[in-house]
C-alpha cells in the first residue's frame, strides 16, 4: 500500500486559494481515477477537484468552509502498489502538523479579535481590505491612515506606504488591538425577524454575497455614466435567418446574435484602445489583449462572467464556438476558474429577458460595459433618392456604461457609435 497526497490544483494565474464547499467522498470511500472528491469555490466560480489516482480516501485535512492555498495537501488517498511509496512518512506527520496549526490558530483567535471592516463608516475597496487582513492591520489602525484618494479614501498605495513605514511605530499597532474586541459589531449580523410572521427570511448563498459585494464596490468606485444609441440590425437579422441552418449543419453549433455583436465590439475596441483599459488606484493600465467578458445568467438566478480570450483574433466561426462553449459550461456549472479571469471589457445581453435597454454596472477594474437590448420590429423613416417613407425595420438599443474617472463622453459615445456603425454596415451577402 502507498499513500498519495491530493493537492489543491492550480486553477488560473490569479487564483491563489479556494474554499472547500462540499466533500463528495468521506473517509473509507473507494475512489476511481478522475472521480470528483470534493467541491471548491473561488471568488468567481465553483468547481470540482478530481483524484489523480484510484484508491481509498483515508484522511481529510480540511473541513467544509476552510480556505485552502493552491498546492496544499487536502486529502490522503491510499493506493494499491508502491508507485507513490516515498510519501508515507510525510502523511503520518501531516495530521499532527495540521492539529498543531489549528490549535495555534484557535489560540491566536482568542488573543486577537479579527478585524471587522464592515463595522466602519468609511469605504475601503476589497483590495485594500484584503491587504489589511493579510498584514494583520486592525480596523482602528486602517481608519487612522490618511487617504489620498477621492474624499480621503485609502487606496492601495496609501496602505502599502503605511505598511512600509509601520515598523518604526509599533505602539500604534498595539494600542487599538483591544478596541475591536469591545465593539459589538456581530450584532449587525443578527438574522432579521418577520414582523407579521408570514414573511420568509432566506440567507444569501455564497455567490450572491460575492455578487452583492462586487456590485456595491463598483458603484462606490467608478463614476458611472451612460450613452445610448439605437441601431438598425435589419440586415443582420435577414443574414442570420439565411445562413443559420447551413451553419448549424456544417459546424454543429447554433449561430446566435451574440457572436455577431461580440465581433463588432472587439473591432471597436481595436479602434478605441482607450476603452480597453483598467484602473489601479491613480494608475491606468493599457491592456494589450482584448478579452471580452460575456455576462451569463445561471439556472439558480445568479450571474457569472466567463471571458473570451483574444476575441479580436477570432473569426465569426471561432467567436460562435467560444460563445456557445462558455455559455453551455456556465449553465452546467463546468467553468474553470481561469475561464472567468483576465477580462478587459464586458458585454451583457439584457435583451434576452425582453429589456429594451439598461444601465449595467461596470465589472471592476474594467472601465466599460455594453448592454444589448431586445431586437424589435418598429416603424422607421427610410431615406431613399425618391424621398422618405415609413417602413418596418428591426432595431435595438445599445446601452454603454463607462467610468467617467478615465473615460469622457467623447470617447464613451464614439466607441458605442462605432459598434453601431459596424452592425449597420453588415454585408447581407457575407460568407461564413
Amino acid at each position: 500500500m502507498a499513500k498519495f497526497e491530493l493537492k489543491l490544483p492550480k486553477m488560473g494565474e490569479s487564483v491563489a486559494e479556494a474554499t472547500v464547499t462540499n466533500w463528495l467522498k468521506k473517509v473509507g470511500d473507494k475512489i476511481e481515477m478522475d472521480e470528483a472528491v470534493l467541491e471548491i469555490a473561488t471568488d468567481k466560480v465553483d468547481s470540482e477537484v478530481p483524484s489523480e489516482v484510484a484508491g481509498t480516501l483515508v484522511e481529510i485535512l480540511f473541513n467544509t468552509d476552510d480556505v485552502v492555498q493552491v498546492g496544499q495537501t487536502i486529502a490522503i488517498i491510499e493506493t494499491e502498489g508502491g508507485a507513490v511509496a516515498s510519501t508515507p512518512e510525510v502523511k503520518v506527520e501531516a495530521p499532527v502538523a495540521v492539529a498543531e496549526v489549528a490549535k495555534a490558530v484557535e489560540v491566536a483567535k482568542e488573543t486577537v479579535a479579527p478585524a471587522d471592516f464592515s463595522a466602519s463608516d468609511k469605504f475601503f475597496s476589497p483590495l485594500v481590505k484584503n491587504i489589511a487582513k493579510e498584514e494583520g492591520i486592525s480596523l482602528a489602525e486602517l481608519e487612522s491612515i490618511a487617504g489620498s484618494g477621492k474624499d480621503g479614501r485609502v487606496n492601495k498605495e496609501d496602505l502599502l506606504n503605511y505598511i512600509k513605514n509601520r515598523g518604526s511605530q509599533p505602539a500604534v499597532v498595539a494600542t487599538p488591538a483591544a478596541a475591536p474586541k469591545a465593539t459589538p459589531a456581530p450584532v449587525a449580523q443578527s438574522v432579521p425577524v418577520s414582523v407579521n410572521g408570514g414573511d420568509e427570511i432566506v440567507e444569501m448563498d455564497r455567490m450572491r454575497k460575492l455578487i452583492s459585494g462586487y456590485m456595491v464596490a463598483s458603484v462606490q468606485t467608478s463614476a458611472h455614466v451612460q450613452s445610448f444609441i439605437e441601431v438598425d440590425v435589419t440586415n443582420i437579422v435577414k443574414w442570420r435567418d439565411k445562413v443559420k441552418n447551413a451553419f448549424e449543419k456544417r459546424e454543429g453549433e447554433k449561430l446566435t446574435f451574440t457572436p455577431i455583436f461580440m465581433e463588432a465590439v472587439a473591432k471597436a475596441l481595436k479602434d478605441f484602445p482607450g476603452m480597453n483599459i483598467s484602473v489601479d488606484g491613480e494608475f491606468i493600465i493599457k491592456r494589450k489583449n482584448i478579452n471580452l467578458g460575456m455576462a451569463a445568467a445561471l439556472p439558480n438566478g445568479n450571474l457569472i462572467v466567463p471571458v473570451i480570450k483574444n476575441a479580436d483574433q477570432l473569426n465569426l466561426v471561432g467567436m460562435a464556438k467560444a460563445v456557445n462553449d462558455l455559455g453551455n459550461r456556465a449553465k452546467a456549472g463546468k467553468l474553470k476558474p481561469d475561464d472567468t479571469q483576465g477580462g478587459t471589457y464586458t458585454v451583457t445581453n439584457v435583451g434576452t429577458f425582453g429589456s429594451v435597454f439598461g444601465t449595467p454596472i461596470i465589472n471592476q477594474p474594467q472601465v466599460g460595459i455594453l448592454a444589448l437590448g431586445a431586437i424589435r420590429k418598429v416603424p422607421a423613416v427610410i431615406e431613399t433618392p425618391e424621398g422618405d417613407f415609413i417602413g418596418i425595420r428591426q432595431k435595438m438599443f445599445l446601452s454603454h456604461s463607462y467610468d467617467h474617472r478615465v473615460v469622457d463622453g467623447a470617447l464613451g459615445g464614439s466607441f458605442v457609435k462605432r459598434v453601431a456603425d459596424y452592425l449597420e454596415a453588415w454585408d447581407i451577402n457575407r460568407d461564413i
